[in-house]
């Protein structure tokens, strides 16, 4: 009787458990991420982050709190109302900054292979950058105070490239570079 008792209350446990993480793992799904929003104070587009496990937890209980969690004007404006969530659109893809990166590559080609951006992978496969000096640039090392210069002033680089670029850079003794050469046939093949 009682090994009954405890194997239900067992059951609806790991079922509460269950469902608690899944709705979490949504709920912080979908307020994570740096979105594009207008800036009540200057009319002008501003890139922020909202806190997503402060938004899911208080939406276990009913509306979420929404607080930002970073924005391009801080730290120097930190302490501002934060009106700029009303005009948050967390439903829209739109002010997502991979949404916004996707638009910037669609229709570039690799500044290295000269491949055109059709689908950007996010997960695996992420592309990368070139600054204008030659380094090679991953997105998660831009703040995203910097986006929108590093959008005017940096080149786009397939993934492809990007670990064939790296690896040169970071290993150039382990890398021989044989250029092509004509056939004469009209084709081209490798040097020997």
């Amino acid at each position: 009787m009682y090994t009954t008792a405890y194997l239900i209350v067992a059951v609806i446990l790991v079922t509460a458990l269950y469902f608690g993480v899944r709705y979490f793992a949504r709920a912080i799904g979908r307020y994570r991420g740096a979105r594009t929003v207008t800036c009540p104070e200057t009319e002008m587009p501003v890139l922020v982050e909202v806190d997503a496990l402060h938004a899911a937890l208080t939406g276990a209980l009913g509306q979420p709190d929404l607080k930002l969690q970073a924005c391009q004007r801080w730290p120097m404006k930190q302490d501002c109302g934060q009106e700029c969530l009303a005009r948050l659109d967390l439903a829209s893809e739109e002010c997502l900054v991979r949404s916004v990166l996707a638009k910037w590559y669609a229709g570039k080609s690799c500044v290295y292979c000269g491949n055109r951006f059709h689908e950007v992978r996010w997960i695996d496969h992420k592309p990368a950058l070139q600054s204008p000096d030659g380094m090679l640039v991953e997105w998660n090392k831009i703040d995203l105070e910097s986006l929108s210069k590093v959008l005017d002033t940096h080149f786009p680089v397939c993934w492809d490239c990007f670990i064939a670029q790296s690896f040169l850079h970071e290993h150039p003794e382990l890398v021989v570079y044989r250029p092509w050469r004509s056939s004469g046939r009209g084709e081209k093949r490798p040097h020997a």
